[in-house]
């Protein structure tokens, strides 16, 4: 065994957060980081120096600020083999979005450099998923909504086919690609390019579904799943003291993922929920 020693040097970004320590371990799997199984060591806190012991075998020691942002707000140090102390420092560094990261000091370790390029990628998509089921929610406080016919209707957007019903219409709303309301319904798009994170195409859907859960906070909430041909999770969000019900579907096309979020008052959503999965299953891209 031998010491490795953290020193987490004191700034005001972060300080009143505790960070977590966790190191490379096959056998123990407290946290899974960026795929890799990890054993946690314990906290730091912001000026805190914290000794730990450690294997003699080379191993990556990650600094994470919680389970929820471990995907994007991650940094780690890979610690050769050796018997010799090791001694690291670093501080929170400013980037709101990414949760104010932990950055170990003194890296030029190419890996490193490019995980940190990714998790800021990342926490950039995450918040802006997170932004825009967001603006979904506002909408319905201010929306217009009108009512009409039954009759099936085919809308397309930006290569992505819906069929609906001529209750419909397609509006504007900032931050979606395009959007469709009714009086008692609407319907959410949103397109994310995969040229917005470099390896981004490589997700797969259940991936991507999981960050919409995980960007907006709905672990525990809400859980994907897939039936009907269909990968979806569903919601509930009080806007004015009415409760609505969100149908939340995710899709992968050649060139991009699509969120599409079906949604009406709770206490109707027994008279559209069929109609959610026939919309759904519905759609199509070109």
């Amino acid at each position: 065994m031998r010491t490795l020693t953290i020193l987490r040097r004191k700034s005001f970004v972060g300080s009143a957060g505790t960070m977590k320590v966790y190191i490379e371990d096959p056998l123990v799997n407290d946290l899974t980081i960026n795929g890799v199984s990890c054993r946690k060591l314990g906290n730091l806190k912001n000026g805190q120096q914290t000794d730990f012991l450690i294997g003699e075998e080379a191993a990556r020691v990650y600094v994470v600020a919680d389970k929820l942002s471990k995907s994007f707000s991650n940094d780690f140090y890979p610690i050769p083999a050796g018997t010799e102390p090791v001694f690291l420092s670093g501080k929170n560094r400013y980037n709101p979005f990414a949760g104010n990261p932990y950055y170990f000091d003194n890296v030029t370790d190419e890996t490193v450099l490019a995980n940190r390029k990714r998790t800021k990628r990342k926490a950039w998509l995450v918040m802006l998923i997170a932004l825009l089921v967001g603006f979904a929610v506002g909408f319905l406080a201010t929306g217009s909504l009108f009512g009409g016919s039954a009759e099936p209707k085919t809308f397309s957007a930006q290569g992505m086919e819906i069929t609906l019903t001529d209750e419909f219409r397609e509006t504007e709303m900032e931050g979606f690609d395009v959007c469709y309301d009714s009086t008692h319904a609407a319907v959410f798009c949103l397109k994310e390019p995969f040229s917005l994170m470099e390896g981004f195409e490589d997700y797969t859907l259940e991936e991507y579904g999981e960050l919409v859960i995980q960007s907006n906070g709905f672990e525990g909430s809400a859980e994907l799943q897939t039936a009907d041909g269909l990968t979806y999770f569903s919601y509930n969000s009080d806007v004015d003291g009415q409760v609505y019900s969100y149908y939340a579907v995710v899709y992968k096309a050649d060139d991009s993922f699509w969120l599409i979020q079906f949604t009406a008052l709770q206490e109707d959503l027994p008279d559209y929920q069929d109609s959610f999965v026939q919309w759904a299953k519905s759609v199509s891209f070109s």
